[in-house]
């Protein structure tokens, strides 16, 4: 999804990133509601329960484990080491193997559904939609989302435009942008979009890690990291004196199935 040599390094690191921080990943980023996975069923006209699932880009194993709670036959794949090993503590009971969606390392026509939790903007769309095709049976799915900021929410879409400063660019609006033509440029797939609202309530040290566990912050110098989120720290408790911060979330789940035999 990038050109110049100091966009794909950049790329690159950050999709790196989180190795080092997995721990502090798998801790405080939020999971996914039911409604998600009810949608995922709905959609699929199938349940979860004996699907056999390939969670690709798995990390720690977030959404892993709410597939599994489901019922489905999972195998997660993650290309990082960090991510590996938390997800294995995690999880020591689900098979994790090493790839990512440009080449995965599955046979022909072999799952149910594959799954992109806040992975798919890693791939190379041109090289990840046929894998996923090659890989998932006639009248399979293929199910990407992401957890996106309420932006309408006053409190959220103020600490985004701080966000926004920070970094010298509009960093929240690729949110605006997730959507099937950026996710499948070449058309092939027929991806139907779903947004799901929901929130969580955590202490304001969760929601600070979590923000910190962001590829965008993880790359940067770690002294000027801190100092946003000290005064991040102070914004937040003026709006929740609490000390108990609600997030609010859309998940953006696009979804295509394969035909129910295989093309030619």
């Amino acid at each position: 999804m990038t050109s110049s040599p100091a966009e794909q390094a950049a790329h690159t690191a950050r999709a790196h990133s989180f190795n080092a921080a997995a721990a502090q990943y798998a801790a405080n980023r939020p999971s996914y509601p039911a409604a998600l996975f009810d949608t995922i069923e709905e959609l699929t006209a199938r349940p979860l329960a004996s699907s056999r699932v390939v969670d690709i880009g798995a990390g720690t194993g977030i959404a892993t484990a709410r597939l599994q709670a489901r019922g489905a036959e999972v195998i997660a794949v993650e290309p990082g080491d960090g991510m590996a090993a938390e997800f294995r503590r995690a999880l020591p009971g689900v098979p994790v193997v090493r790839g990512n969606g440009n080449a995965l390392p599955f046979t022909d026509h072999c799952a149910d559904l594959l799954t992109y939790a806040q992975s798919w903007h890693w791939t190379d769309p041109d090289r990840a939609v046929p894998e996923a095709l090659r890989v998932l049976r006639p009248g399979g799915a293929l199910a990407l989302w992401w957890n996106t900021d309420a932006l309408d929410v006053p409190w959220i879409g103020d600490a985004a435009r701080r966000i926004d400063r920070h970094f010298g660019r509009e960093h929240s609006a690729w949110q605006r942008t997730v959507g099937a033509r950026v996710a499948d440029p070449s058309g092939r797939l027929d991806l139907r979009r779903r947004d799901i609202r929901w929130s969580r309530r955590v202490p304001v040290d969760t929601h600070l890690a979590n923000i910190g566990s962001h590829s965008v912050f993880l790359t940067q110098d770690a002294h000027r990291t801190a100092a946003f989120l000290a005064e991040e720290r102070r914004q937040l408790l003026r709006a929740f004196p609490d000390g108990i911060v609600e997030e609010t979330y859309d998940v953006v789940l696009l979804l295509a199935t394969t035909p129910p035999t295989p093309t030619t």
